[in-house]
């Protein structure tokens, strides 16, 4: 069992065994039957079955190791339900565990450290989980988006499953749009990351009685942050200009105290799963439900080496490669300065390989969207 995320749904719970290659985080189809159900082991005493499986849950902090919770999960009912109670959510065990994690905000003191291979070819992005500092680590698969080039726009789809990157997949979470410039994306999610999103809409939307759906995306289009990039003044020589808005999050998410949006389930994507929302263009009502103001996040500004003659950030290692795509992101805050707390940064350390670290207030799922953006080219900024 190499490498596995498990998955948690309403009518079912599985582990799935594959090979390397095709390590991947899915939720079951409703057919599978939940056998497991009457096994012995659900008639073990509660306060044993439960101590025994806290126990496995602390000492499990990583993967490949983090394999054996899922197991555990994935017993029978009662197992799963416990565990579901164990297991916490990502900002505050710091531990990936289920598929529902990738959208769940980082720990709030520590850096999730991943990196993203580039397929040239298939123009596809795979991004993994760092289980070692060492250069030839495999990593464990997280996410996988592939571009699909429009006349006016270009869409990222992004899905949990490697070889199944479609909108009309069950295993499709969200896309990343950007305008024909390349200069502005947005970030759509395929639920809503809290009960007061609004569903966007799209040609392909159609009406059904008095529900809004999609032939072609199950799920709906929520977006939670945009993306825009500027010309920076220096040219090839320093990092572009970012700007992301996180409509999602408001800015009190950062601040003492504050809480940021967090999914506790992921829900497969199917025509049922399309709310009957009313559809906005209106950049206010994107926050309804949340403060009134939204956390914006931007590229901290690098420092001039006199030694290398470059513009350069401390990226502590993490990127090896000077690259006019490395950037770091740090909040913006109200009177124009920056803080010092990096929560993504992305750089290249080989020819199609790059590193993507995140942390609170911001999900996998997000930060790789946002890393995504990177790779489009810009004809306006460069």
């Amino acid at each position: 069992m190499k490498g596995e995320i498990g998955s948690i749904s309403k009518k079912g719970f599985g582990y799935v065994m594959r090979s390397r290659s095709d390590r991947v985080a899915e939720d079951f189809p409703a057919t599978v039957v939940d056998a497991l159900g009457q096994s012995c082991w659900v008639n073990l005493p509660p306060e044993l079955l439960r101590d025994v499986l806290m126990r496995i849950e602390e000492s499990e902090s990583g993967w490949r190791s983090r394999k054996n919770v899922v197991s555990c999960a994935g017993v029978c009912r009662s197992w799963r339900e416990i565990m579901k109670e164990i297991v916490t959510t990502l900002e505050l065990s710091g531990k990936l565990t289920f598929p529902v994690s990738l959208k769940q905000p980082g720990p709030r003191n520590s850096l999730i450290q991943c990196f993203i291979k580039r397929n040239r070819g298939m123009q596809t992005y795979y991004l993994y989980l760092n289980l070692s500092q060492a250069s030839n680590d495999e990593g464990k698969f997280l996410l996988a988006a592939r571009r699909c080039r429009r006349a006016a726009y270009t869409d990222y789809i992004i899905s949990l499953k490697a070889d199944d990157v479609s909108k009309g997949s069950s295993n499709y979470i969200g896309k990343l749009r950007s305008n024909f410039l390349g200069t502005k994306f947005t970030i759509y999610d395929a639920q809503p990351p809290n009960g007061g999103a609004n569903v966007a809409k799209s040609r392909s939307t159609r009406t059904v009685g008095m529900r809004q759906v999609s032939p072609k995306v199950p799920s709906g289009n929520y977006p939670v942050a945009h993306v825009s990039y500027e010309l920076n003044g220096m040219g090839s020589r320093g990092p572009r200009r970012m700007l992301c808005i996180m409509d999602s999050i408001p800015v009190s998410a950062i601040k003492p105290g504050g809480v940021a949006p967090t999914q506790t389930e992921l829900v497969p994507g199917n025509l049922d799963s399309v709310p009957s929302l009313r559809f906005f263009r209106s950049k206010s009502a994107l926050t309804d439900g949340f403060n009134s103001e939204m956390l914006v996040l931007k590229n901290k500004s690098p420092r001039w080496h006199e030694q290398l003659q470059c513009w350069c950030l401390n990226f502590n290692g993490r990127v090896t490669v000077a690259s006019v795509k490395n950037f770091q992101l740090v909040a913006s805050l109200e009177n124009g300065q920056e803080e010092e707390k990096v929560i993504l940064q992305f750089g290249k350390v080989g020819k199609d390989t790059f590193t993507m670290d995140y942390q609170y207030p911001i999900s996998a799922f997000q930060a790789f969207a946002i890393c995504l953006s990177s790779f489009d080219t810009k004809i306006a900024c460069e």
